[in-house]
């Protein structure tokens, strides 16, 4: 299983990369807001630092400003994704960036019509959001079972990528049910490797050897 880091804050990025675990970087418009500046220039800092998918979104509503977005997005570097909304004039440029060999991400599926409607376009990542959907009362892991299983049952080569990860929880589940990917923020990511009976057995066996040195 992959883990992507959801975050476009380079010193998050930076130390998560120094564990080894993060496998790529998802950004989105409100990530990209948060922490100013350029654009295209945090991309390619972002590419430096992580060899792997690194989604950018595009922000246009119609299908040709996407797809002249998307070519634009794709020169800095090829490990660029272009994340593409899941609607009518989205679906319109993935059929053509899928026909030019440029890989790309679904973003804001909340049903498995439009996942595989994505994977029959030829999505390179499909990202149902969990999360969101936990908010409103649904079982957001239930959509990424259905994903998976619908996947496999047709052999899509679609990476189902569970967005939207709000605990460890979420990272757990997706991991049993099988999907390629997890992108989860910076805290989460720190939270996979804490546990309290951890901190206690370590404090214990240094509590431990100090005796044993004083012997």
């Amino acid at each position: 299983m992959k883990f992507f880091l959801d975050t476009a804050n380079i010193h998050e990025i930076r130390d998560a990369a120094e564990y080894g675990l993060i496998d790529g970087v998802t950004t989105n418009p409100s990530l990209i807001s948060k922490e100013g500046g350029d654009f295209k220039e945090m991309l390619r800092e972002i590419t430096r630092i992580v060899n792997g998918p690194i989604s950018a979104e595009v922000l246009s509503t119609e299908a040709a400003g996407m797809l002249e977005e998307a070519y634009d997005l794709a020169k800095i570097h090829k490990n660029i994704v272009i994340k593409i909304p899941m609607i009518k004039e989205g679906m319109k440029a993935l059929k053509q960036l899928s026909a030019d060999g440029i890989p790309t991400n679904v973003t804001l599926v909340f049903n498995c019509n439009q996942a595989l409607v994505a994977a029959k376009l030829g999505a390179s990542f499909v990202s149902p959001f969990v999360g969101r959907l936990d908010d409103i009362s649904e079982v957001g892991m239930k959509l990424v079972e259905e994903i998976v299983q619908i996947y496999d049952n047709y052999e899509f080569d679609t990476q189902v990528l569970v967005a939207s990860c709000r605990n460890p929880l979420h990272i757990r589940e997706a991991a049993l049910l099988g999907a390629d990917v997890a992108t989860m923020p910076y805290k989460v990511l720190e939270q996979l490797l804490r546990h309290p009976l951890t901190d206690i057995g370590l404090e214990r066996f240094l509590k431990d050897w100090e005796k044993v040195k004083k012997q």
